[in-house]
């Protein structure tokens, strides 16, 4: 059952007994982004506010997040459709299909709840029922006018694997984040690509093993904003990346490469000084010692 206020249940009590009674109802789209924007949209021609947001008529339009009832804790999935034209921007200016393209709706939670008025449609509201909530799971189309996107029930936060330490041997950070704490400027170095170079293989002189399974990046050229990751290097002499560029870049384009880790303890320590920071288990004993 739903929960609703005594006086939204007095109301729909009324207009049961009373078949003539105007039954007076909108149905209210809210968009709650990561950032703590808040956007909200309406089914009716008139813009309304309720618990504090604004719902816009006449702009966003969004069709889909039906009630359901069911037992179990399987994850609810629904495909949601949104028109939307390119005057119909959030409050950051961006047009609103464009910012979902751009990924500001990542994360983003999405519920749909029916308000129901006293008087007239965007009048004094009485209550609302929530018919569904949840979140955003994946933009399955979009076009100039309108997308396809599949919102999952909250039930998906049950998905997540814990615990959230994972035992083992290597480090759990990812190079250059907050739990690592080095500072990615600070390991990156610039240089010239040699003669003879090919989409693979960046011929240059102050290549070093310091830069094995790190990233580089082109500041110039055809390959300009750029980005590949280096799978081994020879000591001044090249760099090999994991994935070939999509072009030649030629003699003398700019880049910068940044260190790489392998994310084991004697890594951290002699390329970083950053054991402290070191959150891996390198003394857990193999699977096969488990009793």
């Amino acid at each position: 059952m739903k929960p609703a206020s005594s006086a939204l249940v007095t109301y729909l009590n009324n207009a049961r007994a009373n078949p003539d009674m105007p039954l007076y109802m909108a149905d209210a789209f809210t968009f709650t982004l990561s950032s703590g924007l808040i956007l909200g949209y309406t089914n009716i021609d008139v813009t309304f506010a309720y618990n504090g947001n604004s719902y816009l008529a006449n702009s966003v339009r969004i069709d889909g997040l039906k009630y359901k009832a069911s037992i179990g804790l399987d994850v609810d999935q629904q495909q949601i459709t949104v028109a939307a034209l390119a005057t119909d921007t959030i409050t950051t200016g961006a047009p609103f299909l464009q910012a979902l393209r751009d990924g500001s709706f990542d994360f983003c939670q999405i519920e749909r709840d029916r308000i129901f008025f006293s008087d007239v449609l965007g009048g004094t509201a009485i209550g609302s029922v929530t018919l569904f909530k949840g979140r955003l799971g994946k933009v399955d189309e979009i076009g100039r006018t309108s997308a396809k996107l599949t919102v999952n029930s909250d039930l998906v936060l049950l998905d997540i694997d814990m615990p959230r330490n994972v035992y083992q041997p290597t480090c759990l950070h990812t190079l250059y984040d907050s739990g690592c704490t080095m500072v990615k400027n600070a390991f990156g170095t610039d240089g010239t690509v040699g003669s003879g170079s090919t989409a693979s293989v960046i011929n240059w002189s102050g290549a070093s093993a310091n830069f094995v399974q790190g990233s580089i990046t082109f500041t110039s050229g055809v390959n300009a904003g750029m980005t590949a990751t280096v799978g081994s290097a020879i000591a001044g002499t090249s760099l090999s990346l994991l994935y070939p560029l999509e072009s030649v870049p030629a003699s003398g384009d700019g880049f910068t490469v940044y260190y790489g880790c392998d994310h084991t303890p004697g890594t951290c320590q002699a390329k970083f000084g950053n054991l402290a920071n070191f959150r891996g288990f390198p003394y857990v004993p193999p699977p096969q010692m488990a009793i």
